[in-house]
């Protein structure tokens, strides 16, 4: 850049235009959410490592989901830009396809149960869980990369909470039409891709659950499958909104307050509904607590 233009190497995030007493509720707030989150997910996953009977495919992958919560929660605290912009695009990218690979082992269990064992091998399973790391890291550091190279020349003032990369972008001087056309690219394999996927696997999970004669069976079948759709119905649900919506300077504070459900109540419900909903954690649970008063 040429003339008397300075090139700015930190920005102000404007957050929210809110008074200091509210600020401070909110404070307090979002400390106790981010505490409950950590102990909540930490909770879900001690029983998934101290219960053998949680050691099958199915708490495998939400163990990887739990450490992804409280890693995505946590990708709002670091304070370098580059190091927030990886973990957040990291961690976001690494639960989208960790859900799929919890649905596709949903789709096995319930439509080849006689081969569930040999299909979801814990070979298999180390590998997908891998899969979805190496990837989700992947593109943060693709997206990074891109986006470092950028110049910025003002104004400072980023319109968000955190450093979210499509609120940066807005400040920079350079071309981002390459940075736009990844970002799409992304968009599509870790929003609209996934959940195809679990579209497609859930619409054969129900028909197979439809199949079932006893009515026991079916709510059986079913009951294995809600608190992913819950999870699932919620996270996707909120990124589209968020990603999907049209770019207008009236709908970012709209789009701020959905961020933060976003960030900070969606780790929140994962050990909220797997330890509500499903009776094989709620059960651990108890045997833990009933070993701990026998000691």
């Amino acid at each position: 850049m040429e003339g008397n233009q300075s090139w700015i190497a930190e920005f102000i995030l404007l957050g929210f235009q809110l008074s200091e007493e509210m600020e401070l509720l909110l404070f307090v707030i979002f400390i106790l959410l981010y505490t409950f989150n950590l102990l909540a997910n930490g909770m879900i996953l001690g029983l998934i490592l101290l219960d053998p009977r949680l050691h099958t495919p199915m708490y495998y992958f939400l163990s990887h989901l739990t450490i992804t919560d409280v890693g995505y929660a946590s990708s709002n605290l670091p304070n370098m830009l580059e190091n927030l912009m990886i973990s957040y695009l990291a961690f976001a990218s690494v639960e989208c396809l960790t859900l799929v690979v919890m649905s596709y082992d949903r789709f096995v269990a319930i439509c080849h149960p006689l081969q569930y064992t040999v299909i979801m091998n814990w070979r298999v399973c180390t590998f997908l869980a891998i899969a979805c790391w190496v990837c989700g890291f992947s593109l943060a550091i693709v997206q990074v990369s891109l986006f470092l190279r950028l110049p910025f020349c003002g104004p400072q003032k980023v319109n968000h909470f955190f450093c979210e990369i499509s609120s940066v972008l807005k400040v920079t001087c350079g071309d981002i039409w390459i940075n736009e056309i990844f970002l799409f690219a992304d968009g599509v394999f870790i929003l609209v891709g996934p959940l195809s996927l679990m579209l497609v696997s859930y619409v054969r999970i129900l028909w197979a659950i439809l199949k079932i004669r006893s009515k026991e069976g079916r709510k059986k079948a079913f009951s294995t499958c809600s608190s992913h759709l819950c999870v699932v119905g919620f996270y996707f649900g909120i990124a589209m909104m968020v990603y999907l919506a049209p770019d207008s300077s009236h709908l970012e504070e709209q789009q701020k307050i959905l961020f933060l459900f976003y960030t900070f109540f969606n780790p929140l419900l994962n050990p909220l509904v797997y330890s509500v909903r499903n009776a094989q954690v709620k059960a651990a649970f108890h045997r833990v607590l009933q070993k701990n008063r026998s000691v």
